[in-house]
């Protein structure tokens, strides 16, 4: 029988919705899209506020408020026109700033078929996803390392780019050449796009860093990008698609939305007749909307309990079942 082709899954969670990209038993990629996200592929309208003269790019207001940077806008549209707008990029948080949204000036007959959106619009959801599978991928990006055999990645989130630095003790050619599948495995389970630095080991002679340059090649097939060859230091920049944060970037702007998120997954897994007594560190609590809580009794059909314990790392909260209070 021929591999199964590839396929989407979405799992619907409390205040999130996770995707992976499954092919048999191997995890391809992974999404992340919080409620109340703008993601890249959403349909919107907005009014044009600003609109410098003789440009095509400006700014436009939604109707609850969001900015969005847009462009291709019309010659014929003027300030305070309303405009149709598709996002190309969702907004992202960074250390010490917010990057807008950013969008274009919708062409109706275009079709917008891949964009990240239909993802989870349009794939198949699932109760739960995988077992482990999203766990992993969450813990990794949690960590900001991953190792592979010989040696570790480790990720940095900076304004400018996403850092990959490659630490073992192979030497320096057995250990760029042994990274490169994990490179080429982690950048989709992250979501990562946009700018992206790789420091290799030093590698003096060319032919090895020719060597590496077409393992890259060869494992990045599949992820579209532009990429330099290594230079003398053993740098390689790649550059690919933007559409939104990935799960490093979120870790790295909001740790606490994302153990809380995690937290009520796990309070919604377990199983068994009583109440849900989920301990959590007390900023999780503070992190809890109400509606979340709600919603997690509703889909339970159990009453919950929330206790804190400041011992808790902020990712380690504990879902159980107890007996119902007499």
């Amino acid at each position: 029988m021929p591999d199964p082709a590839p396929e989407w899954l979405v799992e619907h969670g409390i205040g999130e919705s996770r995707a992976l990209l499954v092919e048999g038993d191997d995890v391809l990629a992974a999404k992340l899209r919080w409620r109340g996200d703008l993601p890249a592929g959403s349909r919107t309208t907005g009014l044009l506020v600003s609109k410098p003269k003789g440009r095509t790019r400006g700014l436009a207001r939604l109707d609850n408020g969001t900015e969005v940077m847009v462009d291709r806008i019309p010659e014929r549209v003027t300030e305070g026109s309303p405009v149709p707008i598709l996002i190309t990029r969702a907004a992202i948080a960074e250390r010490g700033r917010f990057k807008r949204a950013q969008g274009r000036i919708l062409d109706l007959r275009e079709d917008d078929s891949t964009h990240t959106d239909n993802i989870f619009v349009s794939a198949d959801c699932v109760r739960r996803l995988p077992a482990g599978e999203w766990e992993d991928i969450w813990h990794a990006a949690s960590s900001g390392e991953v190792e592979f055999p010989g040696g570790s990645l480790l990720f940095s989130v900076t304004p400018a780019m996403t850092l990959i630095d490659i630490d073992g003790d192979l030497s320096p050619r057995e250990l760029a050449l042994a990274a490169v599948p994990a490179i080429a495995r982690w950048l989709p389970l992250f979501d990562l796009g946009g700018s992206i630095g790789i420091d290799f080991p030093t590698l003096q002679a060319k032919a090895d860093r020719k060597a590496v340059d077409a393992a890259l090649e060869e494992a990045l097939a599949d992820f579209p990008h532009e990429r330099t060859a290594m230079n003398g230091f053993g740098f390689v920049q790649i550059v690919a698609r933007l559409e939104g944060p990935s799960l490093l970037h979120r870790f790295a702007t909001s740790r606490v939305g994302m153990a809380a998120r995690m937290a009520l997954r796990r309070a919604e897994m377990v199983e068994g007749p009583g109440l849900t007594l989920l301990t959590v560190h007390p900023a999780l609590k503070a992190k809890f909307k109400p509606e979340w809580l709600a919603e997690l009794e509703r889909r339970t059909a159990r009453t919950l309990r929330v206790e804190t314990d400041p011992a808790l790392a902020i990712e380690a909260a504990t879902a159980q079942i107890v007996p119902h209070d007499d």
